[in-house]
């Protein structure tokens, strides 16, 4: 699985040893376990079966979650090795949803976005690499690992989200673009963080002193390494239990959101304000295949503010301004009237009695019958 940085063709690896070109539309993902489950390539979007089954492991945190194919907002193929076993997935975009994309995508708006992915994680989590040390396979020789010049990620290193954004027009670096010129996050506006575990110094400090960041997935920045571009290496250096065991984040990062880092359903998901940064709650390298809402709210200027949109709507719902802001954050259209007994429903996504998705669906819904005017 695999990109070639910044732009055009992509290209993918299921194996270490195979390595295929692909036009840029379309992904390899791998998950750190097995992806498993009995559709077939053609029927991840429910032709012959109502869900993509997936085992989660981060960890050895190992859950199964069920995706539901009449929510995927992509085309999701999955892949089989010679034995039959799921061994990654295609995601490309779907043609029915070209409008949906161009809500969402980034496609003919100014770059002043971009995400980082997290290519020294990739390295970490690869064959030979640090987990290998934490789990006793290897000696500290481990703790070196070859810093990879293209993708060939898993679900650790946030693979699925990296390709998604990238589909939808991001731009996006590689951890060592930033860590050999940080002052390159200054040309943008806005920096979402995927799951960079591992960052170096200059990294963490350009990254941390940057005024506008979105951390999509937690515990991001939590161990300490360095880069060698001679040798073209990494070295853990501080964090994960490292030199001490005592040790968890490595740079004693206080906005350190590690807790979050099992949570992969999402099912409460929220965007929360923590100091300057915006955080996510969960871990949503799956959910990200399905929830429009949360891919909508990335491109605004503060993904936290679906909250107050919706409290600021409960309060003066005869402000049209409030209310086209509630409409814009589910992708609705209407200049502004919400009906009144939408209220109730909105006190309960509110009061987390229920998700976000189900009142965004009944929002659009409304929306589409005209309802919402």
């Amino acid at each position: 699985m695999g990109f070639n940085r910044h732009n055009t063709w992509l290209s993918l690896a299921l194996a270490a040893v195979m390595i295929l070109a692909i036009v840029p539309h379309h992904i390899h993902a791998q998950a750190d376990g097995n992806l498993s489950g009995s559709a077939s390539p053609d029927t991840a979007q429910g032709t012959a079966q109502d869900y993509l089954e997936v085992v989660s492991n981060s960890e050895g945190h190992m859950q199964t979650l069920h995706i539901p194919a009449d929510k995927m907002l992509f085309k999701v193929t999955p892949h089989y090795d010679s034995q039959g076993n799921q061994a990654g997935l295609s995601l490309s975009l779907r043609p029915d949803l070209g409008s949906f994309y161009q809500q969402v995508g980034l496609y003919n708006r100014t770059n002043d976005t971009v995400f980082i992915y997290p290519s020294f994680t990739q390295a970490a989590y690869g064959p030979h690499g640090f987990y290998d040390y934490y789990n006793k396979k290897c000696d500290s020789s481990c703790l070196t690992v070859p810093i990879p010049d293209r993708v060939a990620g898993y679900q650790s290193s946030s693979i699925v989200g990296a390709w998604i954004l990238k589909l939808l027009g991001y731009p996006y670096l590689m951890d060592q673009d930033v860590d050999k010129n940080p002052d390159i996050l200054k040309q943008y506006k806005h920096v979402i963080v995927l799951h960079s575990e591992y960052v170096t110094q200059a990294e963490f400090d350009a990254i941390t002193s940057h005024p506008n960041v979105v951390f999509l997935y937690p515990n991001a920045l939590y161990a300490l390494v360095t880069a060698d571009y001679e040798t073209n290496t990494i070295t853990l250096v501080r964090g994960h239990g490292y030199p001490d065991p005592s040790i968890r984040n490595g740079f004693g990062w206080n906005d350190d959101n590690s807790r979050y880092e099992y949570d992969v359903t999402c099912s409460d998901w929220a965007f929360y304000h923590r100091d300057n940064y915006t955080m996510l709650n969960c871990y949503p390298e799956y959910a990200m295949l399905t929830n429009s809402v949360m891919l909508g709210l990335l491109q605004k200027d503060d993904p936290a503010s679906l909250k107050d949109d919706i409290s600021n709507w409960l309060m003066y719902p005869d402000d049209r301004a409030g209310a086209k802001k509630l409409l814009d954050d589910f992708n609705a259209e209407g200049s502004g009237f919400i009906p009144p007994w939408v209220e109730k429903p909105a006190l309960w996504v509110s009061n987390g009695e229920i998700s976000k998705r189900d009142f965004g669906d009944m929002i659009q819904y409304l929306s589409q019958i005209r309802a919402i005017r």
